[in-house]
């Protein structure tokens, strides 16, 4: 069998292998769990229920914060530093990377960043992408 039988065999399973899965989870009904009714709680609870919420709410972003990698936070510190945003080769070159390999390096810390929500991704014209801290 060629290769590039065999390649065009997988992407074509990989198509269909979503189908199935759909079909899987519509077959199975899914419990739906009945909403209780709340009577109105005083406005001194309910701001002590905010108050809870949110101090909760900063230890998560702190958990978030404790998993980075040394690289992550490397490249965190950097786009902190330039409030004004920097694309990924001005990252990886201030960082200390060689000029062919700098946007390469700092992409991949850069993804999980934006995913946790730490950098936010700003597209220019054509390609061309800054990243700012939030």
């Amino acid at each position: 069998m060629r290769i590039s039988h065999k390649r065009k065999v997988q992407l074509k399973l990989q198509k269909q292998t979503p189908v199935f899965a759909e079909l899987a989870t519509k077959a199975a009904p899914k419990k739906v769990a009945k909403a209780e009714t709340v009577k109105a709680a005083p406005v001194a609870k309910t701001e002590e229920a905010k108050k809870v919420v949110k101090a909760a709410a900063a230890p998560a972003k702190a958990a978030s914060a404790v998993a980075l990698t040394p690289k992550q936070r490397q490249v965190l510190d950097i786009v902190v530093k330039n409030a004004e945003g920097l694309n990924p080769k001005g990252i990886g070159l201030e960082a200390g990377q060689e000029d062919a390999k700098a946007a390469s390096w700092a992409t991949g810390a850069l993804k999980k960043l934006t995913e946790e929500g730490l950098v936010e991704r700003i597209q220019l014209a054509g390609n061309k992408v800054l990243y700012k801290a939030i």
